[in-house]
């Protein structure tokens, strides 16, 4: 397997009719064109794939926006998936961190922010594992200043579909996770974490997506995202084409 981050710009059709029927195998109540939009709204595309086959992929949309007089650099993270035989398999978060180091050259961000909506408790689970500090979590209030943030940015990217008092995004047309992907187990909810995401968002099952946000920065990784961090050697640049 490989992961690599690439322009969105240079997929081929070829290439997002295999990221769509990817997609849909693990969501209902998507559609080609819907899927199409959401995919023109982002710059960038990390992807894992065998020689034979896509194996998973994440879009990203860089937004560069001020709040209270302070600049924020934000990724934005949209569609997400990864297939079960590769969920095994550290590439795809080696790929996302090695992706984080390219574009902070490339934008010149010493640290970006991190806005990702969640529907299911695995994504969320990527957080804690790889990240020191990010909210919404079980055991802290998220602070008010960084609340802010956080509310100005989901406001500036998703409307009035963002529901502030419920921190989700509820979309007139929400993608669901199909149930033998999306459910969660009783055992899992032992769990801190998934007993979080799981009070926080009691309707992902209908699609309704956690609205959460990490400080992408070396100095902000767990010992095991420091690890990947030093071992992902920065690929030649990209160029953002178009």
């Amino acid at each position: 397997m490989i992961g690599e981050l690439i322009p969105r710009s240079s997929l081929s059709d070829v290439d997002i009719a295999a990221m769509y029927e990817l997609f849909r195998t693990h969501f209902d109540n998507v559609d080609a064109h819907g899927f199409r939009t959401d995919l023109g709204d982002k710059q960038w595309i990390i992807r894992i794939r065998s020689r034979r086959s896509l194996l998973g992929f994440t879009s990203l949309r860089y937004v560069n926006m001020k709040h209270a007089g302070e600049q924020l650099k934000i990724l934005y993270s949209g569609d997400t998936i990864v297939a079960p035989e590769a969920r095994r398999s550290t590439l795809f978060a080696r790929s996302w961190i090695s992706a984080v180091r390219q574009l902070s050259g490339y934008y010149d961000a010493q640290e970006f922010y991190w806005l990702l909506l969640v529907s299911g408790f695995r994504t969320y689970r990527f957080l804690p594992v790889f990240w020191e500090e990010f909210f919404p979590v079980y055991d802290r209030i998220t602070p008010v200043f960084e609340q802010r943030r956080i509310d100005s940015a989901a406001r500036l990217l998703f409307n009035d579909h963002y529901l502030a008092d419920r921190g989700i995004v509820r979309f007139d047309r929400p993608q669901i996770l199909k149930a033998d992907q999306g459910g969660i187990a009783e055992s899992r909810l032992r769990d801190p974490h998934v007993a979080n995401f799981s009070a926080r968002n009691p309707g992902f099952w209908q699609g309704d997506e956690l609205v959460c946000w990490t400080r992408l920065s070396e100095a902000n990784l767990t010992a095991a995202g420091r690890r990947m961090w030093q071992a992902c050697d920065a690929e030649r640049p990209v160029s953002l084409a178009g």
